[in-house]
């Protein structure tokens, strides 16, 4: 079995604790001793002789606990021996000083038979095992509360390196699309339109790069940043592409992952617009519902039969990588669904828990 190790953390939080536990029950064993004194007849300055044995087993306890340290670093099995090996001795050295104590101060406590010294034996590793049995106890909850918090703040971690890898796996594909369209358009003499696609995808990578992708924003937000990317891809096709957005008033404020449409609507621009020569029209709407937040994305285009797959299959990068970062964030209380529209087109349906973004 490997060994404990304890972290800095847990260490210092036993430090702490152990001076005020420590004394707290040296003191509680001070009172019963003395009490029980008092009850058996014993006079009143019998509380010295209490009041040694106290102090002696505070300090035999605060040494056997520097042993115990020692021993933390080992396997189990070997800790495990070591200590009861510690523990066996501090009891002899604690058991030897309580009878010459006890007998000091108390004319008839002599011992008539082995027995008297095995009872003495006896009750003093009772409560040297109690001592111990608290001591490792307490360093063992703290060691696993530490580890699930480790394994916690470790699961949080990996979640958010999972969810910055799915958003950043569609840069590298928009960005291939757009600088091809700017050399496009250089190819083609068309400057003008090629240098100010160049400031639009500037101002949109500028505010992907601030945003955090671990971090919600308002869906209004999330809209208004939609808008940067639309404007790059209208000066690729033009009036081809139109969009509407219709969002009641109670849904501005809703928390949404950023960027999480950018990728639902280059789907839709894809297959929707720039394989029609007439364009095409998408649709962004939000609405309430209950304590959830449903969001439509639809386009008139060819819909999913004539692009050559079917709803349970059609899943592009886009699609798929947006429904697994849904599923991290928001587990079973989320749902993506794509189906085809009447007569003709696409719906792209996303379901969320609805949380209001506080007011500044």
């Amino acid at each position: 079995m490997s060994a404990i190790v304890l972290p800095d953390s847990i260490a210092a939080t036993s430090k702490r604790l152990f001076w005020p536990l420590q004394t707290v029950g040296w003191l509680g064993y001070f009172i019963l001793h003395f009490t029980a004194a008092m009850g058996d007849g014993k006079p009143l300055r019998y509380v010295t002789a209490s009041l040694s044995v106290t102090a002696c087993g505070f300090v035999i306890t605060s040494l056997l606990r520097q042993g115990y340290r020692r021993l933390w670093g080992l396997p189990v099995p070997t800790m495990a021996a070591a200590a009861f090996g510690l523990m066996v001795l501090a009891t002899i050295v604690q058991a030897k000083l309580y009878v010459a104590i006890v007998f000091r101060y108390c004319d008839d406590c002599q011992i008539g038979s082995i027995f008297g010294y095995l009872w003495y034996f006896t009750s003093t590793f009772y409560i040297l095992l109690s001592w111990s049995g608290l001591y490792f106890g307490i360093k063992f909850a703290l060691q696993l509360q530490r580890h699930k918090e480790l394994a916690l703040r470790a699961q949080n971690a990996a979640h958010a390196a999972q969810i910055k890898m799915l958003r950043y796996q569609l840069n590298p594909h928009f960005l291939f699309n757009t600088l091809n369209a700017i050399s496009t358009l250089v190819l083609d003499d068309k400057r003008d339109t090629a240098y100010r696609m160049i400031a639009s995808l500037s101002a949109f990578l500028r505010h992907s790069l601030d945003s955090d992708p671990e971090r919600p924003v308002a869906l209004k937000q999330e809209v208004d940043a939609l808008n940067l990317y639309l404007g790059i891809e209208r000066v690729r096709f033009g009036e081809r592409l139109q969009m509407s957005v219709d969002m009641e008033p109670a849904v501005h404020d809703a928390l949404v992952p950023s960027l999480i449409l950018q990728p639902l609507i280059e789907n839709a621009i894809k297959h929707a617009v720039s394989k029609r020569e007439e364009g095409g029209r998408i649709e962004l709407i939000a609405r309430l519902d209950g304590d959830m937040l449903n969001l439509h994305l639809r386009d008139d285009g060819p819909g999913l039969v004539e692009a050559g797959s079917t709803t349970e299959g059609y899943t592009p990068v886009g699609l798929a990588n947006t429904r697994e970062r849904l599923r991290v964030l928001y587990g079973e209380r989320q749902q993506l669904t794509i189906r085809n529209r009447e007569p003709a087109g696409m719906d792209v349906f996303v379901r969320l828990p609805f949380t209001a973004a506080p007011k500044a």
